[in-house]
């Protein structure tokens, strides 16, 4: 991972380094000098495109709708406009924040958390991450110690109101930060909630892959004149991606993800059930694989730990549920196996995409077994794709390079 890159929020699939002679500066767009020398700092000193498109206007008090993929930098195009606008508004009564983040997962907000700690840091405000799954006791004496910023899932900063503990009275800076995701994930009204019970005229702003649907009515009907800026992307990134399509059978199905997992360094296995993952991973440690799982019944701090073990490579093998894995951003995933065939092809793409970035290419695989190939049949028509489905056993020598490997020379 470049040192240039949002550290929670990984280059675009298929994205290019900023170019330093073409890209502007922060200083250029008046980031504050406190921010820039936080983010020099870093190695970070010119902007992805969804920043040099962004930090401007939100830094003016625009209202913002950023169209942006996850891995486009956006954790900083909203994080230094909303730091810098909240230095000249301290907070002084605890549990009253002047800024708020909502995110949709609890991985997220530990994400944003550690990439704007620094600059909040040095700017000198308190910022505290609120989620679901963590001690919430620990997390009430963080706010009656003062908070400036607080980054929240929508649950937990309800269940911290309804105690008394946190009031969004003051907010004068929100940011939605993966709004597409509330959405799927039925969020919509706890946002709404939120959204309802700010007092002050405040600036939002907006960051989503899709600015449709559920995500078009909350900006028609809470934005104020926003300034919409989009990033153009690959509508697919299937380009970006080699996909291979193995037609299996039940019984040979885990010795296959073994084989694959067994020959790179990082393996991001996707199914659809928490107790399908649990099984799947004494399965392939079975077969010598060093594998774990993510889901939403495990603690939170078990969580975090086998991220960031499959993170620094210490973990080969990470198998997780596709509501464990919506916000997350893991650099540099070798290969993801779809174990369990995805809902649809918005599901495909998405579990894909932890794979190809930073300009690399992605091995993406697809277990199919043989009552599930109409299904991934359609799935490949839904994005304009078209590979055979090759049956494949658990001890064909291919599947030690089947990013080499020509599918339609088979």
């Amino acid at each position: 991972m470049t040192t240039l890159a949002d550290p929670a929020d990984p280059i675009a699939d298929g994205a290019d380094l900023p170019d330093p002679d073409a890209a502007p500066s922060f200083a250029s767009l008046g980031v504050d000098p406190a921010l820039v020398k936080a983010l020099s700092a870093q190695g970070i000193t010119h902007t992805f495109a969804i920043q040099a498109m962004t930090v401007a206007d939100a830094l003016a008090g625009r209202d913002v709708c950023g169209k942006a993929k996850t891995g486009s930098g956006k954790t900083l195009a909203f994080g230094i406009p909303l730091l810098q606008r909240t230095m000249a508004a301290r907070s002084t009564e605890p549990g009253r924040p002047r800024a708020l983040v909502l995110v949709p997962t609890r991985e997220l907000a530990v994400q944003v958390s550690e990439v704007l700690e620094p600059l909040a840091e040095e700017a000198g405000l308190r910022i505290v991450a609120v989620y679901g799954g963590a001690d919430i006791e620990r997390q009430v004496k963080k706010l009656r110690k003062g908070v400036d910023v607080i980054i929240a899932t929508p649950g937990r900063l309800i269940d911290l109101g309804d105690r008394g503990e946190l009031s969004v009275a003051d907010i004068e800076t929100l940011v939605l930060d993966e709004a597409d995701r509330m959405a799927d994930m039925g969020f919509m009204p706890q946002v709404e909630w939120v959204l309802r019970r700010l007092e002050r005229d405040h600036q939002t702003l907006l960051f989503s892959a899709t600015l449709d649907g559920a995500v078009d009515r909350l900006v028609s009907r809470y934005l104020s004149d926003p300034v919409l800026h989009e990033v153009a992307s690959p509508s697919t990134t299937v380009d970006a991606m080699e996909h291979r399509f193995l037609e299996v059978h039940q019984m040979d199905r885990v010795k296959v993800a073994a084989a694959i997992a067994r020959n790179y360094e990082k393996t991001l296995i996707f199914v659809r059930t928490k107790r399908g993952a649990d099984r799947l991973v004494e399965q392939l440690r079975k077969e010598g694989i060093n594998a774990d799982a993510i889901h939403g019944d495990l603690r939170q701090s078990n969580r975090e730990r086998t991220l960031k073990d499959f993170g620094d490579g210490k973990l080969p093998a990470l198998v997780a549920t596709d509501v464990a894995a919506r916000g997350l951003d893991i650099d540099m995933v070798d290969v993801v196996i779809h174990y369990d065939p995805p809902e649809d092809h918005k599901a495909y793409l998405h579990r894909s995409g932890r794979t190809a970035r930073a300009g690399e290419a992605g091995l993406v695989v697809t277990l199919v077994q043989w009552n599930q190939v109409l299904e991934i049949e359609r799935i490949q028509t839904r994005i304009g794709l078209r590979s055979p489905i090759v049956e494949i056993f658990s001890n064909d020598p291919r599947l030690a390079d089947l990013a080499a490997w020509d599918p339609t020379k088979a």
